[in-house]
């Protein structure tokens, strides 16, 4: 058996705790500006600061306390080589891409908790507050979006373009997942996602819901289950840039349409945003075989479906120099 809980703990030790052994995330900590840089915090925050994985902002309603991270603008490559274990043909050709602004994202999926304090309802077949939001349509996550800016002053909430989210996911780590390359034994079996993320070789683990999915004669698990469905945010490790989740639990809606890659570098990619258009989906869930759970996998599905496996995390894009609508003086975290 691989022994990826020793692995996994060198790359923590050596990703997560000390800055300096962490190369792909030296402009983070040393880029001269950042939205926290001049101590006014946006006025929609409850809580700011800054820890090993990067710049943080939260904020608070009806209770609910959401935080985001600051994701730097840079380049990456977007994509898979040809020689990636699992790899599907729309990964390619892997291509440099440059984000020109940086931007917030939730550190996790939009909670349950999170949806009902803003939509007053729950649509999700694993109830549990602190479970991902799923069975929602890429229209009913604009609409949760559209709510929750009308609530926050100056929030501006949006759904992250596919670009954005990839470079995210990956977090300056060129590898199928953040935390290296996968071995796939089996269709639901690829030792190194244990530790990353929920999904059809593990989710059943520990299961702790009366109601689940009966998994018994999925083939090839990682372990024994026979109960299962998406797990409660947070519980896995983290990316560098502190995002939880990114692969494995539930689907994520991204912003646009799925473009057809070519090489060259693209600035600011975006596809047609036009009504009818399928959206991407990425970041695999927990019932989806290993080789989807990967950080160039991508999907595309029509804009109206729900599913049990499909949820969606939020972006707010910052312009250099801004701190958000409104801001104030650093007098506490709250």
């Amino acid at each position: 058996m691989v022994d990826t809980s020793r692995k996994l703990t060198v790359w923590f030790l050596n990703y997560c705790v000390d800055p300096m052994n962490r190369p792909h995330l030296t402009h983070l900590f040393k880029n001269s500006w950042h939205p926290l840089a001049s101590g006014q915090p946006p006025e929609y925050a409850s809580g700011w600061g800054q820890d090993s994985f990067g710049v943080w902002v939260e904020f608070t309603l009806s209770g609910i306390a959401q935080k985001m991270r600051w994701i730097p603008a840079g380049e990456f490559l977007m994509g898979s080589p040809p020689e990636e274990s699992g790899r599907w043909d729309n990964e390619g050709p892997r291509h440099q891409v440059t984000l020109s602004r940086g931007y917030w994202l939730f550190d996790t999926p939009v909670t349950q908790a999170l949806w009902e304090a803003v939509m007053g309802n729950n649509p999700s077949e694993f109830k549990s507050p602190q479970r991902p939001v799923e069975n929602v349509s890429w229209h009913e996550a604009q609409d949760f979006i559209e709510r929750i800016n009308d609530r926050i002053t100056g929030l501006s909430l949006v759904l992250p373009s596919e670009a954005q989210w990839e470079y995210a996911c990956r977090a300056g780590t060129p590898t199928a997942t953040f935390a290296g390359n996968l071995e796939i034994l089996g269709e639901r079996n690829a030792p190194l996602l244990d530790e990353i993320a929920w999904y059809g070789g593990n989710s059943g683990v520990g299961f702790d819901l009366q109601d689940g999915w009966d998994s018994s004669g999925w083939k090839e698990k990682q372990y024994p289950q026979e109960r299962t469905g998406t797990r409660e945010v947070a519980l896995k490790v983290a990316n560098p840039w502190g995002l939880y989740d990114m692969l494995g639990n539930v689907w994520e809606w991204c912003l646009d349409g799925r473009r057809k890659y070519r090489k060259g570098n693209e600035i600011d990619p975006l596809e047609s945003l036009d009504g009818g258009v399928e959206r991407v989906v990425r970041g695999g869930s927990w019932n989806y075989l290993a080789r989807f759970v990967r950080s160039a996998f991508r999907l595309a599905l029509v804009p109206g479906v729900r599913y049990d496996d499909l949820g969606f995390r939020c972006a707010r894009v910052q312009e250099k120099g801004a701190s958000g609508a409104g801001s104030r003086s650093r007098s506490g975290e709250g």
